[in-house]
């Protein structure tokens, strides 16, 4: 994996208490939000789960126990102010190990999460990415060195509002302390020339000895290090109350009912909210039989085929009429608002 070290640019690094490491990250409002599994769902205990809640908060992604015992990673939608029932990320990242400290990007599309099924030892990050086409995860990808180690290494988080980014790592620390790197991201991966260096200077880059050595532009190095200052002196603004994000036009998002001009927009609206939490059950619903076929024999499977058919036509009949409901919506609050 030395020939695959990223060619990555380290500003500073904090060493912390594990229990509080989350607090550390100093990241954007419109990066979301970090919590730990507790401070979330306010339970009690030691429970080593994280939680990623979208910028406006209508998502979330938090690692807790699944059906085989070990953490995995589920993620609840909300609506009308109810979180949905927790949805399984597919097994390709819950597969092996424990899956833990999830992550998305601003697309959506893209999670980094960690996981100590496989790897270099201990926890390792990952990433992969969602396709809308197939309604599946691309196969995770390990993000290698210098971010994965023979140790823990976890809760990636790209900041792009900042362009910095952070993970946690337990290398070279004593029991019950991490260290949190800062780094820039890439744009796209940029790896050393392993051919035409030294090899003991590319296992030094790994691991991480020196920061310095990853520094090749003072100038970058510096603005850097000040937008990171300002993030760390950053008071977050009071977020506004939000029960949902709907579109009405390229200039206009509504986020509360009382957003509303029309009263009749307002009545379709709620009735839209009511399909989509219907339709959102009946995904779970279908992907908990998919789950099931998946895994039953031959005269299982057809048996179950003809239920899930029906359930698909039901699945893609509510997303159209959830799409028709939506523009009519759109027309009919623009109408009544001019």
């Amino acid at each position: 994996m030395l020939k695959g070290v990223e060619e990555v640019c380290i500003i500073d690094s904090f060493v912390v208490d594990k229990a509080n490491f989350l607090a550390t990250y100093k990241i954007s409002e419109e990066s979301g939000k970090l919590f730990t599994f507790n401070e979330f769902f306010q339970t009690e205990g030691n429970h080593p789960g994280t939680v990623y809640e979208t910028e406006i908060g209508n998502k979330i992604y938090y690692s807790e126990q699944g059906e085989r015992g070990n953490l995995d990673i589920f993620s609840k939608n909300k609506l009308a102010n109810e979180w949905s029932n927790g949805r399984p990320l597919p097994g390709s990242i819950n597969e092996s190990g424990n899956a833990n400290y999830p992550f998305v990007l601003s697309d959506g599309l893209t999670i980094y999460y960690a996981t100590d099924g496989e790897g270099l030892g201990g926890y390792d990050i990952f990433v992969t990415r969602y396709n809308t086409n197939t309604d599946s995860y691309l196969t995770p990808e390990n993000v290698g060195m210098p971010f994965n180690s023979p140790y823990n290494d976890y809760m990636y988080v790209i900041d792009e509002y900042n362009n910095l980014g952070w993970f946690a790592s337990d290398r070279f620390q004593p029991e019950g302390k991490v260290c949190i790197y800062v780094f820039i991201p890439n744009s796209s991966k940029k790896t050393y020339n392993y051919e035409a260096m030294d090899t003991q200077q590319i296992i030094r880059l790994s691991q991480i000895h020196s920061l310095k050595e990853t520094w090749k532009d003072e100038n970058e190095v510096n603005e850097a290090l000040q937008r990171l200052q300002e993030a760390i002196n950053h008071k977050p603004q009071e977020r506004h109350t939000i029960d949902f994000e709907f579109v009405i036009d390229d200039n206009t998002t509504y986020y509360l009912l009382n957003d509303f001009k029309s009263s009749k927009a307002k009545q379709l609206f709620q009735r839209y909210q009511q399909l989509e939490k219907d339709y959102l059950q009946q995904v779970d619903k279908l992907e908990n039989q998919r789950q099931q076929y998946a895994q039953a024999n031959k005269q299982g499977k057809d048996k179950m085929a003809p239920a899930i058919l029906d359930l698909e036509k039901r699945v893609l009949q509510m997303s159209g009429e959830l799409d028709t409901l939506a523009v009519s919506i759109r027309n009919t609050e623009k109408t009544n608002s001019k």
